[in-house]
């Protein structure tokens, strides 16, 4: 009889309230920690050590080697070229000479942004060529300090298209650009990760709230039913009344479980925003703080400055100023595409024989022009077209901005109005209970009107929680609203949780030092 009773037990469901379930990472958090979680350490620690903000400050690297690949268009270059060379001649006597000699060229050739290039350097002859009696020839300009060693430059230069404005010369400008425009998505990620986790951070503490009201009513709801089973037992309570408190007992239970799996979803949602050692921290429903009270509302001046401050932070619009830069540089060189070629070029001949029958020099120039201009005119028609789209663009952000600080206004004011209202309506809630509870323990209602009033307080209370919430999210959304939340948390408080040299957000800053 005893086993049968053990078996029984053991595969009935237990009447105790949820226990809150952790990963590893959970096991990994300070148990020790009693200060509550405040929205300042979660901003502090995205900034400190979020994954994907370090990944985003890559793109400072990228921009660097951006800069580096445009430069090797005019790095200085370094040659050397080793000629070897034989000649045979007759005469009308069938006498054969034979000439043998060579050269050996060391120079260094550089070019320029503006499209000129400059070659120098040295050539030394080898062979017959520093034989008396030799049939070769001896060069009389250019020579160096021996009779077989001649200097040699040259040269290259647009005059016309490609001169001050180039393919890359326009690649090296865009490369420079890169910077700004790798700020500014390290920017926009910081902003979207400090509103992404703000919000998470008060779901999870609107949750963690409601869980302790569920709790709390789940407790009334046992102690009433164990008070109204006694009083069944002797005859003073009828037993609909024990099953209907059984019920509610029951209802209440099931609204605490699904409480409590609501905080551990959102604790595990958070724990993406609190990173350490390359792990995830999951925050524990006990670092939960109280919600903070109103703040003044931004002045009409307060809100028209923060419109101008939206306008110059938010990184939406200060991309496409980096964007205008970039087309005006497409606009440029389409421009120069309608200029007709004129390029020179001059210096030593690269010729078989430069070293044994004489030296050779060139002088060339070289025109041509388009007689429609299609590829010129399309090019710059492209270009405009572009200009055209983003000053559209520009106006549209601009006012986008604008508006977002109008929205986050309202949703401010009336997130604040929704807690007045809901503290009104918790407090009458409240009193509703507290008289339904005297008339029943004074036998003028059933236990049905209270439990009925005990849900509506914990509507009350949930709803109060929720407008808290928004209200928090609303002064959230007027930081993101005027850009305030792309800029790098205060090094102050960065101190307090880490190093801000070696934060996410400073990940990819070029370091001291040559490349």
């Amino acid at each position: 009889m005893a086993a049968l009773l053990l078996v029984i037990l053991i595969l009935l469901p237990v009447a105790t309230g949820a226990e809150p379930v952790h990963d590893s990472s959970a096991l990994k958090a300070q148990s020790e920690r009693t200060e509550p979680l405040t929205i300042g350490e979660v901003l502090a620690r995205i900034e400190l050590t979020h994954p994907l903000l370090r990944a985003t400050g890559v793109e400072r690297m990228e921009a660097r080697a951006k800069i580096l690949k445009a430069l090797g268009a005019w790095e200085p270059t370094f040659k050397n070229r080793t000629e070897a060379d034989r000649y045979q001649s007759w005469n009308f006597l069938a006498f054969v000479n034979t000439t043998t000699g060579g050269f050996n060229d060391s120079t260094i050739a550089m070019g320029h942004p503006w499209g000129f290039t400059v070659e120098g350097g040295i050539r030394n002859g080898f062979g017959d060529r520093t034989n008396e009696g030799a049939h070769a020839l001896l060069a009389n300009d250019g020579l160096l300090f021996w009779h077989n060693q001649q200097m040699i430059v040259g040269g290259s230069a647009h005059l016309l298209r490609g001169f001050m404005m180039n393919e890359e010369y326009a690649d090296f400008q865009k490369a420079e650009l890169a910077g700004p425009q790798a700020e500014i998505a390290v920017a926009q990620k910081r902003q979207d990760l400090y509103l992404a986790g703000a919000v998470q951070y008060w779901d999870w503490q609107v949750a963690v709230k409601q869980n302790d009201v569920q709790q709390r009513t789940l407790a009334v709801a046992e102690e009433r039913y164990t008070q109204i089973e006694g009083q069944a037992k002797r005859g003073l309570s009828s037993p609909l009344d024990v099953i209907e408190a059984t019920q509610e007992v029951q209802r209440r239970r099931e609204a605490a479980i699904a409480a409590q799996r609501k905080v551990e979803y959102e604790q595990y949602k958070l724990s993406l925003f609190l990173w350490e050692s390359g792990e995830p921290v999951t925050p524990r429903p006990e670092w939960a703080p109280e919600f903070q009270g109103e703040t003044p509302l931004p002045t009409k001046e307060e809100v028209a400055a923060y419109k101008v401050e939206a306008k110059e932070d938010r990184p939406e619009v200060r991309e496409l100023y980096i964007d205008a830069k970039l087309n005006n540089i497409d606009i440029k060189l389409a421009k120069n595409y309608l200029l007709p070629k004129f390029d020179f070029r001059g210096g030593q001949m690269d010729a078989g024989s430069d070293w044994n029958v004489g030296i050779g020099y060139r002088m060339e120039s070289f025109f041509a022009m388009p007689l429609f201009q299609r590829e010129g005119r399309g090019k710059v028609m492209y270009a405009e077209a572009d200009q055209q789209q983003l000053a559209w663009k520009q106006l549209y952000t601009e006012q986008q901005v604008s508006v977002d600080v109008d929205n986050w206004l309202s949703a401010q004011v009336r997130a604040r109005d929704r807690v007045t209202a809901a503290t009104e309506a918790l407090r009458l809630a409240k009193t509703l209970e507290e008289g339904e509870r005297t008339r029943f323990n004074m036998g003028a209602t059933t236990v049905l009107f209270v439990n009925v009033r005990e849900r509506n307080v914990v509507a009350a209370a949930y709803e109060l929680y929720r407008a808290q919430a928004d209200y928090a999210v609303s002064r959230g959304g007027m930081l993101w609203a005027r850009g305030a939340l792309s800029k790098p948390w205060p090094q102050s408080e960065l101190a307090k949780y880490g190093n801000p040299l070696t934060a996410a957000g400073m990940d990819g800053f070029k370091r001291p030092g040559r490349d």
